[in-house]
């Protein structure tokens, strides 16, 4: 059972959410932990776990056509979660597309060169703003002999790649889809990130939410986000009136319900 830092709500403190005094929310950052133990196995990501091999625990050789893979999949899947343990496993450098700048490109190149990097993994790679460095690097790591794994959020075939010579290359390589979480998945994915961010939640609230987010893993990121900023700015716990104010265009309603806040008792549920 996962514990989290209670929130409890004053009895004195005006019902509705805009009457209540706003509170300064510090911006401290929030950081998922991307660990081996704390990844959710299930049949959503299975593919993904068998094409990378990450169910061992020491190096292997990849049997990648051309040593290469891209992994895709919607945003919140966990792609990078993936990227992560493979790239821990194999001794990997690890670079977000998002660095990948004309002036950067240069730096990691060297970087590769000297051969203290035994393979590579590009995360977020449809986001590279300087295809040119994605080129150089995919050729030089083919010269070099490593490994290397892509991440996006759909299918090479499809990113926005304006360089004839790049486009071929990734349209050539291997690639393996990560599909949207399973309804067990979603649930544990919810109570997990309630609690890294120590957000206190009635198990009846759970299921609310379940019921009415989309089913995606990215909507409920979003929610838990959300939630989180609410309850730090406005003080108080996660009750339905917070939830429908926040989260207006994420859930869909079956039936008009109350906006009264419930007075239930704060709780995680086992997972």
């Amino acid at each position: 059972m996962i514990f989290g830092k209670v929130r409890m709500q004053k009895k004195s403190q005006p019902r509705h959410l805009m009457d209540a005094p706003r509170q300064l929310a510090l911006p401290f950052p929030y950081n998922p932990r991307f660990i081996h133990s704390e990844f959710i196995r299930a049949t959503s990501n299975a593919g993904a776990r068998a094409w990378l091999g990450i169910q061992h625990n020491t190096r292997s050789i990849p049997t990648w056509p051309d040593q290469r893979l891209v992994l895709w999949g919607d945003s919140g899947t966990g792609k990078t979660h993936l990227l992560q343990i493979w790239a821990d496993k194999e001794e990997a450098l690890f670079l977000p597309g998002s660095i990948l700048s004309q002036n950067s490109s240069v730096y990691w190149l060297e970087k590769i060169k000297e051969q203290w990097v035994k393979a590579l993994v590009i995360d977020d790679a449809d986001l590279i703003t300087n295809p040119q460095a994605l080129l150089h690097l995919l050729n030089l790591t083919k010269e070099l002999g490593l490994a290397v794994v892509l991440s996006g959020r759909s299918p090479p075939s499809r990113w926005d790649i304006q360089l004839p010579d790049l486009a071929s290359r990734l349209r050539a390589i291997t690639t393996v889809k990560i599909e949207q979480p399973e309804d067990a998945l979603l649930r544990i994915l919810l109570l997990r990130l309630l609690a890294e961010r120590q957000l206190v939640v009635p198990s009846t609230m759970i299921d609310w939410l379940l019921v009415r987010l989309p089913r995606t893993a990215s909507a409920i990121r979003e929610a838990v986000c959300r939630l989180d900023e609410a309850t730090l700015a406005h003080g108080g716990g996660v009750t339905r009136n917070l939830a429908i104010r926040v989260l207006e265009d994420l859930l869909s309603f079956d039936f008009i319900e109350s906006l009264e806040e419930t007075e239930e008792p704060l709780f995680f549920s086992d997972f």
